[in-house]
């Protein structure tokens, strides 16, 4: 290399990734070692060819498009962009293998595989930016975004946070035994009662004082007399938000962790009490106590703090979904209270459900309305008015507090989405034996339902109806499958093939159609495939693959990806809360930088492969 081009070469690598993460001394040898290459059009690279001589490259100006041995597409690359990252390790996947060739005249920079692996074993803390799998390098890439420091008590699993264990007690002990197995034995104000192993009840020491001693009761009395019959629980894997939300509708002061049957352990107030600031528990409990429309509409700026703390948190997109959906929750049944309170009691049993990103609790900032009210099948038409006008109030309350209306009309104030029971599993059965274009819009909002008020039994009903309608007619997820595949994650460089070519949101990259959607879409069928009953993305992955239908590689990069994007968005809609714009899906190119592009590229060939996959297990369903 001629000495009087390192400076210009050393200031370039040293402001992309990855190489913008290293010390200043390392990308100056890294520098002197690089040598230049010039492609004309059509000349091709092997990078895992059996030359001696490996290379990582950086495109400096031009274009290169890597092809898969069959021809595919992987990637299509522009200027500070790397390839060659699978032949750093000895032994790289057949899978990965590729020829880039140059589509324009091309000015590559060559850094020698020697050099750079003698580097990263010296300096072995930079090594997984430049990892042969893609996943490990977006973890590294979220390791950045997302930090492992103190996020607050809210974002905490319960499993970190309870401590001590409640009394285990059968339902026919009697009061006085209960009480001195509390007392005596486990030294523990709440007992958890059960009958041939399964949880019936739950007792306090406050229970006994004003049950026991203030009635009179008799201490030999069984303590199924005086027990709070079907009590309220929370998993170990909960958020303590969701713990503290369910304690704050319930007017309890403890919950017992379980799983199944089995008891964890115990959560109680004294956890939560000047430990941190749970700030969207105060939030959650304001809703609770709010009167008008007006009073909870004023709380949306309340709503966007708590979104853009979290962002800022670096908490993981995952929680985030959650924490925002859970608020919304909130705001939703407040608002069918209300509805209640204006019209009066329900006619007939109900359940108002939310579909969608809501049902998923994958909610952001700017997600839109999904739901449906499902009648009891004595519903009459008299009912079915008194619903619509529940709806009605409730969606365009909803709407005034920042949750816009859905523009596909997916709301419970429609007509069609407010039916009985037995009309929705017709529904259903409908959608799935005879799938085409607008029945699997209408599945792709109402594959994932939720209860949020009203007879949760309903949903649940129908949920497992789709579950044996699926099992039946296996070629649904044929149907699934094309539909979620037409669509195709932008392998090249960003330009006016992947962006939007009109209206507001013009040459911007939609990073929910071409990226986020994709992913759940994939989540959804390969969830379906195995009877994964978890609407949750990434616990389907995780449940495809431990019903050994994806492969552990394979779940990692999708969720990595995944995770990925989810937090990019993110960061956008918590940019434009702080500029006075409204927040969308809709990023404008020229606001990535070298890390944002490098890792997109990773994160988009990652979910084409995933479509590749999926397309060649259940096409032929």
């Amino acid at each position: 290399m001629i000495q009087s081009l390192l400076p210009n070469i050393l200031e370039f690598i040293s402001q992309i990734d990855p190489f913008d993460k290293l010390p200043a001394d390392l990308n100056k040898q890294i520098a002197g070692s690089i040598s230049i290459t010039y492609l004309a059009r059509g000349d091709k690279i092997e990078p895992q060819s059996d030359s001696d001589k490996k290379y990582l490259y950086i495109i400096r100006n031009g274009v290169m498009e890597q092809r898969k041995p069959n021809g595919v597409l992987r990637a299509r690359l522009g200027p500070e962009d790397l390839f060659g990252f699978t032949f750093l390790e000895p032994q790289s996947n057949a899978e990965d293998s590729y020829s880039a060739i140059a589509t324009e005249a091309t000015l590559l920079y060559l850094v020698p595989h020697e050099q750079l692996q003698k580097l990263l074993e010296d300096h072995p803390q930079y090594a997984e930016h430049f990892a042969s799998q893609a996943q490990i390098r977006l973890q590294s890439a979220l390791n950045v975004v997302w930090s492992d420091n103190e996020k607050g008590l809210f974002v905490k699993k319960v499993s970190e946070v309870a401590t001590g264990s409640p009394a285990i007690v059968t339902a026919d002990m009697t009061i006085q035994q209960v009480a001195h197995e509390m007392r005596n034995v486990v030294r523990s104000s709440t007992a958890v009662v059960k009958d041939k192993g399964v949880i019936v009840g739950l007792i306090t020491d406050r229970d006994m004082t004003k049950r026991v001693i203030a009635d009179g009761v008799s201490i030999n009395r069984p303590i199924s007399h005086v027990m709070t019959k079907s009590p309220v629980t929370i998993g170990p894997d909960d958020l303590v938000l969701k713990a503290v939300s369910l304690m704050m509708q319930n007017n309890v002061r403890s919950l017992p962790v379980v799983s199944g049957n089995k008891v964890h352990g115990l959560l109680t107030t004294t956890h939560l009490v000047h430990k941190n600031r749970v700030q969207a528990m105060f939030l959650i409990d304001t809703i609770r106590h709010t009167n008008t429309v007006e009073q909870l509409a004023a709380l949306t700026t309340e709503r966007q703090a708590i979104f853009e703390a979290l962002v800022e948190g670096k908490v993981r997109s995952e929680i985030i979904g959650q924490v925002m959906a859970m608020i919304y929750d909130a705001y939703n049944r407040r608002l069918i209270q209300m509805a209640i309170e204006k019209f009066g009691e329900p006619p007939c049993k109900f359940s108002w459900v939310v579909a969608g990103s809501h049902a998923r609790n994958e909610i952001h900032i700017s997600s839109d309305q999904d739901s449906a009210i499902i009648m009891d099948n004595t519903a009459t038409e008299d009912d079915r008015q008194y619903f619509e006008l529940m709806a009605t109030f409730v969606c365009e309350s909803l709407a005034r507090c920042g949750f816009t209306l859905c523009p596909g009309n997916f709301m419970a104030s429609n007509r069609k989405w407010c039916q009985t029971l037995n009309t929705w599993k017709g529904y259903y059965t409908q959608w799935v034996k005879t799938p085409d274009h607008s029945t699997l819009l209408n599945t792709s909002v109402f594959l994932e339902v939720r209860t949020i008020y009203g007879e949760a039994k309903f949903s649940d009903q129908l949920q497992n109806h789709l579950y044996k309608l699926i099992r039946q007619h296996q070629s649904f997820l044929t149907s699934l499958i094309k539909d979620a595949t037409s669509v195709h994650p932008p392998l090249g460089i960003f330009n006016s093939l992947v962006l939007e070519k009109s209206g507001v949101n013009s040459n911007t990259l939609n990073i929910k159609k071409y990226a986020i959607t994709l992913v759940v879409d994939l989540a959804r069928i390969y969830g379906l495939s195995v009877g994964c009953t978890s609407t949750n993305t990434e616990e389907r992955f995780r449940y495809a693959h431990q019903r050994a239908v994806l492969s552990e590689d394979a779940l990692k990069n999708i969720i990595g990806a995944y995770r990925f994007i989810c937090q990019l968005r993110f960061s956008h809609q918590q940019e434009a809360l702080k500029k006075g714009t409204e927040p969308n899906n809709n990023i404008s190119p020229d606001s990535f930088g070298s890390f944002e592009r490098q890792h997109l590229k990773d994160a988009f060939r990652i979910i084409a492969n995933l479509q590749d996959a999926a397309k060649l297990r259940f096409s032929e369903v």
